[in-house]
């Protein structure tokens, strides 16, 4: 039985990763927190019987105890609370699917504490990378990506050395606006930036991919999962978003996977590289 918590469990990423839990009987969850849905955490605590639930204001946390008092469930609040959350024994995994530098703390007393993280949180290697990876390395602990392109680069991998690494493909779907004339960009709303072709995902990330702000985060993900450096990383628009990104070899081949967007989850907490393909001349 495989034990995870979760850091934001009502968002995207959170209810994702809870619908593997549901499907799969070897996990388990010990803990989840979330910012400010009282109502869609008591439901989930209600399902899903952590042993600590975190709200990130205090009033939150007060609503979410008044409402859950029946269970034995202990209801923490702040950074405190996320500390605790990440530090807690009784998990083997940490899940990080909050958004912002919030998840850099919780993130680094996690792999001080032994935790593999299954990280969705950009901020934590975009701005901590430097940190993260060499802490991780010292602690022997695992960073597995749950973000889909760093997933699909991850599975795609399948355990190849570094050194036999040309470049990795990032795949971009271009955003709403793209094709899009300087002209016609003049009068755009948040509204329209918030319109994704291809995904519903929050409207932080929704915004960020339409400015391909996104991609830009993405990039230095990818220098500090895989250990590569810049000059290896190339942007490729794909607008159908079928392949979500790709490693090319020294001898020519191309690994892809494509799947999904709740795969990478489902990856990460199994521990396998599902759907992993490898090419000759693809790209």
């Amino acid at each position: 039985m495989k034990k995870i918590a979760i850091l934001g469990s009502t968002g995207s990423i959170g209810t994702q990763t809870l619908e593997v839990v549901r499907n799969n009987p070897e996990l388990q969850v010990a803990a989840l927190a979330a910012g400010k849905s009282v109502e869609q955490m008591e439901q989930q605590i209600r399902e899903f019987h952590p042993l600590i639930a975190g709200m990130w204001s205090e009033e939150a946390a007060a609503d979410l105890r008044s409402r859950v008092a029946d269970l034995p469930v202990k209801v923490v609040s702040g950074m405190d609370g996320l500390l605790e959350i990440a530090t807690m024994p009784q998990s083997q995994v940490l899940v990080t699917a909050i958004v912002g530098m919030i998840g850099i703390r919780p993130t680094i007393a996690a792999i001080e504490a032994g935790k593999d993280i299954a990280l969705a949180n950009k901020e934590t290697l975009v701005t901590a990378g430097h940190i993260i990876m060499p802490l991780a390395a010292k602690m022997g602990v695992k960073i597995l990506p749950v973000d889909s392109e760093h997933s699909a680069i991850f599975q795609s991998l399948n355990g190849e050395p570094a050194g036999r690494i040309e470049k990795i493909l990032l795949t971009a779907s271009g955003g709403p606006f793209r094709g899009r004339t300087r002209e016609q960009l003049q009068n755009i709303q948040v509204e329209d930036a918030l319109k994704h072709p291809n995904w519903s995902m929050g409207r932080k990330i929704t915004i960020d991919s339409s400015t391909l702000v996104n991609k830009g985060l993405e990039v230095m993900e990818v220098k500090w999962l895989f250990g590569v450096d810049l000059d290896q990383i190339q942007v490729i628009v794909h607008p159908q978003s079928i392949i979500h990104s790709a490693v090319q070899y020294v001898d020519g081949a191309v690994g892809n996977s494509g799947y999904e967007i709740a795969d990478p989850v489902c990856a990460v907490l199994s521990g396998s590289a599902s759907n992993a393909g490898k090419t000759s001349g693809l790209l």
